[in-house]
């Protein structure tokens, strides 16, 4: 379908005056984040793009702390769910109670029925509990006994894991992984950013206030905007090299068929997609760029790539192969 330059244009205008209120997000959560800019904008990205995001990064980085000041600046309702090893199913999705006096069973609902889930240290409970987000993150749904419930929209789980400690740890089912749209990896502040957390988190001492600048009707009417910015085909093609690229290298010419033991799946064409949509209305745009794909393909692209045994004797990452694949799939 062909689109006129006029009706870009168009797109354009009604982004950057919606885009205006994730402004003021972003700014109320820079008032206690210091620095992770990146990180800022991936969430937002995936508020946008209605796509699950899994933090990883050593302990002290803020990632808890992110995520709890991005529900505060909301108008919405927020869960924590602390993973541990003994947690069960029921402890997240809800479960049936046994009413003596009527003799009926009546549903009490789990913390999964909020907008804004943070699953903590989701790598320290088992399989069986990290599967129960499976049909809620899929399908935005929830079975508990013979019913099933719709979640509230907007809906969104921010998972967070630790790559270092590995003693009482699980690592996610690759099913579970790929229902996350980003894998961000957060990374230690600057030097100058360091300070600044001193002062403001060592001397001040007293609460930092979010003010919820942001209702979930602006967020959806945002979403309805992203499905309508324009992607050039070119653009279209490109992203699906860069998937296909995973999979099947050498029809590229990539010396990096021997370092990948499985590629991305389609859920990855879809999620660059919405992410590099997402990306264009942050920077108020109405049209997607080649550079809006490459900014968020390392976070869509991480956790998919699945690298071979010689790559790890080589000490090569996923991210060295997205690199690699950045660097040498033709850019539109």
């Amino acid at each position: 379908m062909s689109v006129s330059h006029l009706e870009v244009q168009q797109i354009g205008e009604m982004v950057r005056q919606q885009h205006t209120h994730f402004e003021r997000l972003l700014t109320e959560l820079r008032r206690v984040i210091v620095g992770q800019d990146k990180l800022l904008k991936k969430l937002l990205i995936g508020l946008l793009a209605d796509g699950h995001i899994l933090l990883e990064g050593v302990p002290g980085l803020a990632k808890t702390t992110a995520v709890s000041c991005l529900a505060r600046a909301i108008h919405t309702t927020f869960r924590r769910i602390q993973f541990t090893p003994d947690l069960l199913p029921a402890d997240i999705l809800g479960t049936m109670i046994y009413q003596p006096a009527s003799g009926a069973f009546t549903v009490k609902r789990g913390p999964i029925f909020a907008n804004l889930v943070l699953a903590d240290e989701i790598n320290r409970a088992p399989a069986k509990v990290q599967s129960a987000l499976l049909e809620a993150m899929q399908e935005r749904q929830v079975t508990i006994g013979e019913q099933t419930f719709e979640l509230p929209q907007p809906f969104l789980v921010l998972a967070t894991q630790n790559p270092i400690e590995q003693e009482g740890t699980y690592p996610l089912p690759e099913a579970q992984v790929d229902r996350f749209m980003l894998k961000v990896v957060v990374d230690y502040p600057t030097r100058d950013e360091e300070r600044v957390i001193l002062d403001r988190m060592a001397f001040a001492r007293r609460a930092l206030q979010i003010d919820a600048v942001l209702h979930p009707e602006q967020i959806l009417q945002a979403r309805r905007l992203i499905d309508d910015i324009f992607m050039d085909d070119k653009i279209k093609d490109y992203i699906v090299a860069l998937v296909h690229a995973t999979r099947r290298p050498r029809e590229f010419k990539l010396e990096i068929a021997d370092l990948i033991e499985y590629g991305a799946s389609p859920r990855a064409t879809i999620f660059l997609a919405l992410g590099a949509r997402a990306a264009a209305f942050l920077a108020g745009r109405g049209y997607v760029t080649p550079q809006d794909v490459k900014d968020i393909a390392p976070d869509v692209l991480r956790h998919r790539v699945i690298v071979s045994y010689e790559a790890e004797a080589e000490e090569k990452t996923s991210d060295d192969i997205v690199k690699y694949l950045l660097d040498h799939v033709p850019v539109p």
